[in-house]
């Protein structure tokens, strides 16, 4: 199944409420996402506010021709959700998981010095 969005209502500052076509509703706060020629222009608020969906390409639009893609607004609305993190992944939203490196530092192994070879007194 292809993800969609089936309602987006504005809700303050950068911030959307989403419902996606899996039944799905979250809250995207797009602050750190407008960079860029085609999303600066949204940093001012009264025309972030005018987002609405585009029927053609079932997401989010803006009057200035700014969309985001489902995928990337259902990851930052669900993005803490740990039963998601393998989608994420696959998707290409997170890194896969790393194992923990080693911080601490050791001395190294100090060497046995040859000792003398002790025999049992009698």
């Amino acid at each position: 199944m292809f993800l969609h969005i089936t309602a987006v209502t504005y809700l303050h500052e950068y911030q959307i409420d989403v419902l996606f076509n899996n039944g799905r509703r979250g809250v995207v706060d797009l602050r750190c996402e407008l960079n860029g020629k085609m999303f600066e222009p949204l940093r001012e608020l009264p025309l972030f506010a005018q987002v609405a969906i585009d029927p053609e390409l079932e997401t989010v639009v803006w009057p200035n021709g700014a969309d985001f893609a489902p995928e990337f607004l259902y990851y930052l609305a669900f993005r803490d959700d740990p039963a998601l993190q393998e989608q994420f992944q696959r998707w290409g939203y997170c890194a896969a998981p790393v194992e923990p490196r080693q911080t601490e530092r050791r001395a190294p192994k100090r060497q046995k010095k040859p000792s003398a070879r002790r025999v049992p007194v009698a």
